[in-house]
């Protein structure tokens, strides 16, 4: 342990606070850029699986879209097989299945990010339409067997729910209501999980905190639903040791 930490320690003894824990060190952010992308295309760092996906231009900023004004239930991304190739190797067939049997809901994976179980993932979205839903959620603990789950805000409703996406069939695991979620506005969505802890933030404050029965490891990306179409920018991936 060095000087910083020690100090630290001691003074949080001094305090009475002796249960607490000095956070972990946190690594590098992985930082999902689009500013070379090309217009029109499906991003290279995020694997659309299903839905519509590509790079869209807002204010001179690149920006990810998700487009569901042309919505169809069951709609896989084009080229699928391919892409569970990469995300998943030799147990892509147990993946490929599950999504062309159940693909419900719009989502994408971080191609670079194998194994996310502790850290922050963070996003900033926009909702620009969508008459069923204007849902923007960041997904993860996504396994081979294609079972997930995510965090989403919905512009329409004005709440924050954790989902779970298992055998497929999505159920809630968690809801808060009365969460403000302007459309055509910019907002910051955070996910923070440590172990089987998982917190939901939006704008910066929290609204939503629960414990899983086993700890988060998986792949992760974000999600959406029906026919909403979103924006989405600054896609950050932090892990802590």
């Amino acid at each position: 342990m060095n000087i910083t930490k020690s100090i630290l320690s001691i003074a949080i003894c001094a305090f009475g606070f002796a249960s607490s824990v000095i956070p972990a060190e946190a690594e590098q952010p992985t930082k999902i850029d689009f500013s070379n992308e090309a217009v029109g295309a499906e991003p290279k760092a995020l694997v659309a699986v299903v839905g519509i996906w590509r790079i869209e231009s807002e204010g001179g900023k690149n920006v990810l879209a998700v487009d569901g004004r042309q919505w169809k239930e069951g709609q896989s991304s084009a080229g699928v097989a391919d892409k569970a190739k990469a995300l998943y190797r030799e147990r892509y067939a147990e993946f490929l299945d599950r999504v062309q049997a159940y693909s419900y809901f719009p989502y994408t994976v971080a191609k670079d990010i194998e194994d996310f179980r502790d850290g922050e993932i963070t996003v900033r979205f926009e909702g620009l339409s969508g008459r069923i839903d204007q849902g923007a959620g960041i997904l993860f603990n996504l396994k081979p067997n294609g079972d997930y789950l995510t965090i989403r805000a919905n512009c329409l409703e004005n709440n924050l729910v954790l989902w779970k996406f298992e055998k497929g069939k999505r159920s809630s695991v968690f809801w808060v209501r009365n969460v403000p979620t302007t459309s055509k506005q910019w907002h910051d969505l955070k996910v923070r999980v440590s172990g089987s802890k998982v917190e939901g933030y939006l704008d910066g404050k929290l609204y939503l905190a629960f414990t899983l029965p086993s700890p988060v490891s998986g792949r992760v990306g974000l999600w959406s639903k029906a026919d909403s179409y979103m924006h989405f920018s600054d896609y950050t991936v932090t892990t802590t040791n």
